[in-house]
């Protein structure tokens, strides 16, 4: 009977979606702001009240709420994989956190969201974060650095390789570094330190950011990294001037193809550490750097509405604000993120965070305008993810994908523009276990890992099945599994299913 409901549901979303693609085919702008680390408590338009985030309080009073969507994964390189593919990253060897000199993991030539896209007729570029590897094998920074984002999708690109906290600490605009010196030459290593080359461990006088764990390799702006590096002294990046320069690249993506279909993937650093932001910011907030950090990127997302107005595409374009993963306060430097954050809640009244197999590691803020289209001013229930974009896109631009292609995305465009109330009929989480949501229930899988991390962030292995009625309890505070066995029965055997046939796409 549970899978028979399921299936009448996922019928109703299909029919729902026919609808949707009987009318013309339209092909509107479309922008996605994929920030990093961001809870779902951390922003005013979602409750919180310690900082004020009134450009995304903006784009959520002209758009759409989401209450119950998902980042793919509790980090960031998976869920940042199963945005691109529309396949869970638990599915593919090698997803987990990658350091900064990683191989490519999306193979040229398989359908992408940007792939898709371009093949639509978009114009289609990514700016900010990738940390989702670059090249073949051992990289040379001094040369062509491909394949990489150009070769998946998309026909722009200016990205840092994986985080602010891993070198090689260098902007890379399509396939070279920039501002690179040929006479001094890069070399990175995530073995072994560089002889001569001061660190965070040996030189800590040199710091004027200092790692509460790890992060204490290279030193690059006066913080240090994961990893090692030398040279490239011209080209390594100054953290207080990130997001500037990241927007700076996003806005002017924005201005030269304002006059075709555009796909912009623009994925901040804000608000991941090492937090810094531009003297602008610093300060300026009740809840030290990563209050900061918010409001940055808060002026972030304002910067892009403003630019759509100033270009008269704002109508025509669809905007999109989500995060990776849930927050995180201390994430390996002494930059008094917990001190400060008061009674700040960064995962509302969800448990646990990033990293944490409970619902706080990837129940994310979700913001979606389309003016004519979605109604302002409105939320939604429905249970969404990340990983759903790749296909309901592909529906909402007319674009048929192959039966091999984005192997867990389903089409739930109806949903994402809150034509309807029906989203998925279950959802696997992935973080050290996974989980499945189904209906008001979810149940973790049992795990016999750490109950925390070095930083004390919850993440919710137990070495029993854990199942919680998030329907009444949505802080995940009393586990079920004893007094109902049949159900962690029922839904382990979905879960199980889902696993096995290497798919979960209708």
């Amino acid at each position: 009977m549970t899978t028979r409901r399921a299936f009448l549901r996922q019928a109703g979303v299909t029919a729902v979606a026919a609808t949707v693609r009987a009318a013309p085919i339209t092909k509107p702008n479309i922008v996605l702001i994929y920030a990093d680390d961001v809870g779902y408590g951390d922003l005013s338009c979602y409750g919180a009240t310690k900082v004020k985030t009134p450009n995304l309080d903006r784009l959520a009073a002209q758009g759409m709420r989401g209450t119950a969507t998902h980042s793919p994964s509790a980090t960031c390189t998976p869920s940042r994989y199963a945005l691109m593919t529309g396949e869970y990253a638990w599915r593919k060897e090698g997803t987990g956190v990658l350091p900064g000199d990683a191989t490519l993991l999306i193979a040229p030539g398989r359908t992408t969201l940007p792939s898709m896209l371009k093949q639509a007729g978009y114009r289609t570029g990514v700016v900010g974060k990738w940390h989702l590897g670059l090249g073949t094998g051992s990289i040379d920074w001094n040369s062509e650095i491909k394949p990489g984002p150009l070769e998946i999708g998309f026909d722009y690109s200016f990205i840092m390789p994986a985080t602010g906290d891993r070198v090689p600490c260098v902007y890379v605009e399509n396939h070279r570094v920039v501002n690179l010196d040929p006479k001094d030459p890069i070399s990175v290593s995530y073995e072994k330190p560089f002889p001569g080359e001061p660190t965070g461990k040996a030189n800590p006088e040199l710091l004027k950011m200092h790692p509460s764990h790890g992060h204490d390799m290279a030193i690059v702006n006066g913080v240090s990294r994961i990893g090692y590096m030398k040279g490239g002294k011209s080209a390594l990046w100054v953290d207080e001037d990130m997001a500037d320069t990241f927007t700076s690249k996003a806005l002017a993506f924005l201005q030269r193809e304002r006059a075709s279909p555009f796909f912009l993937y623009f994925a901040t650093h804000d608000i991941h550490v090492p937090r810094l932001p531009n003297a602008r910011f610093a300060g300026k907030s009740e809840m030290g750097a990563r209050g900061d950090a918010i409001l940055e990127l808060d002026w972030i997302a304002g910067q892009v509405l403003d630019t759509l107005d100033r270009l008269k595409l704002t109508d025509n374009t669809i905007v999109m604000f989500a995060s990776d993963n849930g927050p995180v306060l201390d994430d390996g430097y002494k930059d008094q993120a917990a001190e400060k954050a008061g009674t700040h809640k960064p995962a509302g009244i969800y448990r646990g965070g990033k990293y944490s197999n409970y619902d706080g590691g990837t129940r994310v803020p979700f913001l979606i305008r389309w003016p004519k289209h979605i109604k302002p001013d409105t939320t939604s229930d429905a249970l969404l993810c990340h990983v759903d974009l790749l296909h309901s896109l592909a529906s909402l631009t007319g674009q048929n994908l192959p039966d091999s292609a984005a192997l867990d995305s389903f089409d739930l465009l109806p949903a994402f523009l809150g034509q309807s109330k029906t989203g998925r009929p279950y959802l696997v989480e992935h973080a050290s276990s996974l989980s499945l949501v189904q209906g008001e229930w979810k149940l973790i899988r049992h795990h016999a890992g750490p109950k925390t991390n070095l930083t004390g962030n919850e993440l919710g292995n137990d070495p029993k099945d854990q199942l919680f009625h998030i329907g009444g309890d949505p802080g995940e505070r009393e586990n079920l599994a004893d007094q109902e066995p049949e159900r962690v029965k029922r839904m382990s055997a979905t879960l199980d299913g889902v696993q096995k046939n290497g798919r979960s796409r209708p």
